[in-house]
């Protein structure tokens, strides 16, 4: 029987462990330098378990990467349908676990294996509100968010996200652009047009101008002197619209 049929038995059939016979699973799967015969029985094993701590366990996995990256693969696949098992009980371990991870890749596709719609939009939009626009050593868990939220087109994501066009990071003000344009409300105008007088890079100036000039919207009569002033040399302000040229 494969692991993944093994996910398919009921919770009843699961077999009964200690805390301490978890917190030792745990820790194969956590060890990057474990057997990979042990480390995959121990994955295994926490998923028959399919409990909040087994999925805890199991996200250890996601902190690190093996080579060959065909079974690092492997292996996050399977702790990936171990911990969406154990279903809505999963949720908390991997708000903690997202708390403080280098990556959210894994932990996002969890979530969207076990919850959808405006559950999905509240469990990202929690774990935005842990970043500011601070400078960060590690962006890339705000990367990942801002850039999954824009699938979320919602005014609250919206307003979430139209903070995060003054980030400290370039690459997360970029990210917040195009994410805003994506959501394609053009109650973010002064936010954007904000964004474009103070921005000092290029890249994201040009992104500003592209995506005003793609969506076509009409700026209001008091934006069009800043807008003028903060477009890059290849955009004009044109009536109330942003042209290229």
């Amino acid at each position: 029987m494969g692991l993944f049929d093994l996910f398919s038995k009921k919770k009843a059939d699961a077999p009964k462990a200690s805390g301490r016979d978890t917190e030792r699973l745990g820790r194969l799967v956590a060890n990057k330098f474990s057997q990979n015969l042990d480390r995959q029985d121990a994955i295994e094993q926490l998923s028959r378990m399919s409990t909040k701590d087994s999925a805890a366990a199991l996200l250890k996995r996601f902190d690190w990467q093996l080579d060959p990256s065909i079974t690092d693969q492997e292996e996050k696949e399977n702790c990936l349908r171990g911990i969406v098992a154990v279903g809505q009980d999963a949720l908390g371990p991997v708000r903690n676990y997202a708390k403080k991870a280098e990556s959210l890749m894994w932990p996002l596709r969890v979530l969207k294996n076990i919850v959808s719609g405006q559950e999905l939009t509240d469990e990202l939009l929690s774990m935005l509100d842990q970043f500011d626009t601070e400078y960060t050593r590690n962006v890339e868990p705000k990367l990942q968010l801002i850039t999954e939220l824009a699938e979320h087109k919602t005014d609250e994501v919206r307003a979430a996200l139209e903070p995060f066009l003054e980030d400290a990071s370039e690459p997360v003000r970029f990210a917040a652009v195009t994410s805003v344009f994506a959501i394609g409300n053009p109650d973010s105008l002064p936010a954007l047009i904000a964004a474009l007088e103070q921005e000092e890079s290029l890249r994201v100036k040009n992104r500003i101008a592209e995506g005003l000039s793609q969506k076509g919207w009409e700026l209001p009569e008091a934006l069009l002197p800043v807008a003028a002033k903060g477009l890059p040399g290849n955009y004009r302000v044109q009536g109330n619209k942003v042209q290229p040229g």
